[in-house]
């Protein structure tokens, strides 16, 4: 995988927590001993943005998994390739920056009120 695509690929994973499991609720994640208690303030058109990425990118994520899982080692590093490339495709498609959508996935991981916003978009998006 290209180095400049490991911050996506990192957000994919951590960003597959927020995913919540068809049944189950998300758990809301504790502040980091950092936060101050305030939450930031993100436009609900960049949550929206980046639940739609987030929804995206972990069927990307998901797909190309199988992918890489069936295919002889040889083709595996161009696999990732192709992943990264429709991972930024797909957060770009929603009008963010891969930036944007990693500092959004940092944040709702450190505060719970962004959390809870963006898992309830995931789940009115199913």
């Amino acid at each position: 995988m290209r180095l400049s695509m490991w911050p996506l690929a990192a957000a994919a994973l951590s960003a597959a927590w927020l995913l919540p499991a068809s049944g189950v609720d998300a758990q809301t994640p504790a502040p980091s001993p950092g936060m101050s208690g305030q939450s930031v303030n993100i436009s609900d058109q960049k949550l929206d943005a980046a639940a739609a990425a987030i929804q995206r990118v972990s069927a990307i994520k998901q797909g190309y998994q199988q992918k890489m899982e069936a295919a002889p080692a040889s083709d595996r590093g161009r696999l990732a390739d192709e992943a990264s490339d429709e991972m930024v495709k797909a957060v770009a498609e929603q009008g963010l920056s891969v930036e944007e959508y990693n500092s959004i996935i940092e944040v709702a991981q450190n505060d719970p009120v962004v959390h809870d916003k963006i898992v309830q978009r995931l789940r009115t998006k199913k």
